[in-house]
């Protein structure tokens, strides 16, 4: 329960992507005052990089619904609930306007970059008093640091702008860093602005998520039209069912469709394909990358001749900001700590959720809540609409009406990875590994739904998996 004084504060929105400023429009909706603190210069910052991408979820699933309501009082025109946008789209269509209505305008601070987050006199050691102690955070702005009082924080920083390294250990590679203006991460604009990067030059992408999938596929239609690019693919693993996807089986088509297209590429020959090789060096031959892998069996496996690299292995979120708050993560996905028996890729083929809010985003601070991708910590498959369901169940828990906060409702399309893994891999040798479904149940991902886990999700308990999907 706040004080007074605490909810005459703001409270506090880290981040103006979509997750964060439909924060915003909840707290608006529930005549709560936001704060947003974004980074960069202008709103979906980190969307803004990747404008050339095309979406795999429609305008349905991209749409908050209290945003939108805001939208229509001033007259904002919906697109249509299935196009796909791209990010540069959503951006400019959506979360624009949003910012640029005047609510959500006065609430929000561009160029301000959050260093920090803690309670005001109090450090992460004291306990007496510290709940009704309003949060204190530290950001440098264009007019130099500043600090902001604030009665709770919804972190939607996100993951976006901490990539992860090449190295398979979790590290960088040696090299790595030396060769840094010759790797992208994350989804260069392969046929756009950054085309004359990779024209006629030959590209080793590193990944098995849609990142790597979207990057490959841009690269062979490049390579269409500059018959001198040539295209390498690495991944960690063996497994390539994820990536490949539910085909016709996806809730969502397009992103289906971009798992079919890869297959077919790779079983077309147009890429060089290396599994389980596991980064551990870059060096430099003839004015090219050497890529070295980890030694397997006594042969230490090599890919040579590396013009350019596209590190697509995914983000991790920036821990470093509530070092002084009282927060519980997961400690190998880094997500929110009761979120990651939910969605531990370890456990889950599926890629799919169940319904989680305010409860399962909670830290040991009251008043604390990490969003959105961030939530997610490590691990992959975050769909906009979790974050969208997630923020509403939370800023209803700051607003007191804790039915609607525990009334959490999520409508996700299934990935259709389940019913796939039998078609495009041989099945695990493992036959008790989490989720490998039997082919009589492989139609439908965890359905019949199997007796519920301690944790209360669809797959195993952690950390010793002992019951199957099946």
């Amino acid at each position: 329960m706040h004080t007074k004084d605490e909810q005459q504060l703001p409270v506090a929105v880290l981040g103006a992507g979509p997750v964060g400023l439909a924060a915003a429009a909840h707290l608006i909706e529930r005549g709560l005052a936001p704060l947003v603190l974004e980074a960069g210069g202008a709103v979906g910052a980190n969307l803004a990089t990747y404008r050339h991408v095309r979406l795999f979820s429609p305008w349905r699933y991209n749409v908050d619904k209290a945003a939108r309501r805001l939208l229509w009082e001033h007259g904002w025109k919906a697109p249509a609930d299935a196009a796909l946008p791209t990010a540069g789209e959503l951006l400019d269509g959506y979360l624009a306007p949003l910012a640029a209505l005047p609510a959500m305008a006065a609430a929000l601070r561009l160029g301000h970059r959050v260093g920090a987050i803690t309670r005001l006199g109090f450090d992460k050691v004291r306990t007496r008093g510290r709940e009704g102690a309003p949060f204190l955070i530290h950001a440098d702005t264009p007019d130099g640091p500043r600090r902001y009082l604030a009665s709770a924080v919804i972190d939607a920083t996100g993951t976006w702008s901490h990539p992860n390294p090449l190295g398979a250990d979790g590290i960088a590679a040696l090299g790595e860093a030396a060769f840094a203006e010759r790797i992208d991460y994350g989804m260069p604009d392969v046929l756009g602005k950054a085309r004359a990067r990779f024209a006629g030059k030959r590209v080793l992408v590193v990944g098995a998520g849609h990142s790597a999938a979207g990057t490959l596929l841009a690269l062979a239609r490049l390579a269409g039209e500059h018959p001198g690019t040539g295209i390498v693919w690495a991944t960690r693993g063996s497994q390539l069912a994820r990536v490949f996807g539910g085909g016709e089986a996806d809730g969502l088509q397009a992103r289906g469709q971009l798992g079919t297209r890869l297959k077919a590429l790779r079983d077309g020959g147009g890429l060089a394909l290396h599994q389980n090789f596991r980064i551990e060096e870059l060096v430099e031959v003839d004015g090219r990358i050497r890529v070295i892998g980890e030694a397997r069996d006594g042969v230490t496996p090599m890919i040579d001749g590396i013009d350019r690299i596209v590190c697509a292995a995914g983000a991790r979120p920036d821990l470093a900001l509530t070092r002084e708050l009282r927060v519980r993560h997961d400690p190998w996905l880094e997500s929110t700590d009761a979120l990651a028996p939910l969605i531990d890729p370890n456990e889950h083929s599926c890629g799919t959720v169940r319904p989680h809010g305010h409860r399962e985003l909670a830290h040991p601070e009251p008043g604390y809540y990490a969003v959105g991708a961030k939530s997610y910590g490590r691990a992959p498959n975050f769909l906009l609409a979790t974050g969208y369901e997630q923020v509403r169940s939370v800023v209803a828990a700051l607003a007191g009406d804790m039915a609607a906060a525990d009334d959490v409702q999520l409508d996700l399309p299934e990935t259709g990875v389940c019913n796939t893994r039998l078609a495009y891999e041989a099945a695990p040798a493992d036959a008790a590994s989490c989720c490998a479904a039997p082919p009589a149940l492989a139609a439908s991902c965890c359905v019949p739904a199997p007796a519920p886990s301690p944790s209360g999700a669809c797959g195993c308990a952690r950390p010793a998996p002992s019951a199957c999907c099946a």
